[in-house]
């Protein structure tokens, strides 16, 4: 439930066309000292004048692309916890799942290991490996058609929200410059159009959201994102999705090794219902570490996974 839940939050982020997915263990905006060389850098940054919003956005959309690449070299460990809530805000149940993340074949997967602390059966790690295989398959499947018809996508072929497309779903203002883990971001306040035409159901979630994206100003690459729905949303008249309406979220990366940025996690408050078989009230929090280089082979066999490691890195504290 919680794994169904945090997953639609993933794709429901401000940016999440831009950014690499997944979503907090608690945000710590970098407190600045008083001496005479933190006013002085805080005088000369203020002085800096702000960049083109839309400027700034292309930028990022075009070095996530470029970053692909090194992305797909590392592997991180991602714990999901979800904490189901009664109407009275008491927890009435709680999960918590565990997953490495990496690429095969192009294509980003979720490979579960642990289920509320326990490790996978044997019968489980067949089943799990059974099914990435069958979702890199079906990925690259709908990615040769995505090609064909010269759209862009994800690495599991779903269809990409461009920043031309963002920049009529709702309106980008109020940026400025903020300290964030000691690095200065520019941050843009988001709010849809209620009134804009959507070409997809991914441009309908877009365009009911409101919040803040903070964007580093050194790499040009997504930091942070804050949003919630504005309205309820709903596909099929609420029989497929139903996300109430105040449903937030919120995601953050981190800069690893100096070179890439990565997720270091996310969280989810609201409620959500799908096919009328799932359906979800409370909270979900996702911590993502223990970044590291690796090599994946070619396949997965039933029950059996093969990452060759290469470099083992910590992350930052």
């Amino acid at each position: 439930m919680a794994a169904v839940y945090n997953r639609l939050v993933a794709q429901l982020g401000l940016l999440a066309a831009l950014s690499c997915g997944g979503i907090l263990q608690g945000w710590t905006q970098t407190a600045v000292s008083q001496d005479l060389r933190s006013e002085v850098r805080l005088s000369e940054t203020a002085e800096r004048p702000l960049p083109d919003v839309a400027t700034l956005m292309r930028k990022v959309e075009a070095n996530q692309r470029t970053s692909e690449t090194l992305l797909k070299d590392y592997l991180y460990h991602q714990v999901e916890t979800g904490e189901e809530t009664d109407s009275h805000g008491g927890v009435k149940k709680a999960e918590s799942h565990e997953y490495d993340i990496f690429w095969l074949n192009g294509v980003q997967v979720r490979k579960l290991t642990k289920k509320d602390g326990k490790e996978l059966t044997p019968d489980e790690q067949k089943k799990e490996s059974e099914r990435i295989d069958k979702e890199v398959a079906k990925a690259k499947e709908r990615r040769a058609k995505a090609d064909a018809a010269g759209k862009q996508t994800d690495s599991h072929g779903h269809e990409e929200v461009t920043v031309s497309r963002l920049l009529t779903l709702g309106s980008f203002t109020n940026p400025r410059r903020v300290q964030l883990d000691g690095r200065d971001t520019i941050a843009i306040d988001y709010v849809g159009d209620p009134k804009a035409k959507t070409q997809n159901r991914f441009e309908e979630v877009i365009r009911d959201l409101a919040g803040t994206v903070w964007i580093d100003e050194q790499d040009s690459t997504i930091a942070r994102i804050e949003g919630h729905f504005i309205n309820a949303f709903k596909i099929g008249g609420g029989m497929l999705v139903s996300v109430k309406q105040g449903t937030k979220f919120s995601f953050e990366q981190r800069k690893i090794n100096d070179e890439v940025w990565l997720p270091a996690g996310g969280a989810g408050e609201g409620s959500f219902r799908a096919l009328l078989f799932v359906s979800f009230n409370g909270k979900i929090r996702i911590v993502d570490s223990d970044y590291r280089k690796f090599k994946a082979t070619a396949t997965i066999l039933p029950g059996v996974s093969t990452v060759e490691q290469q470099e083992t890195t910590a992350p930052p504290q």
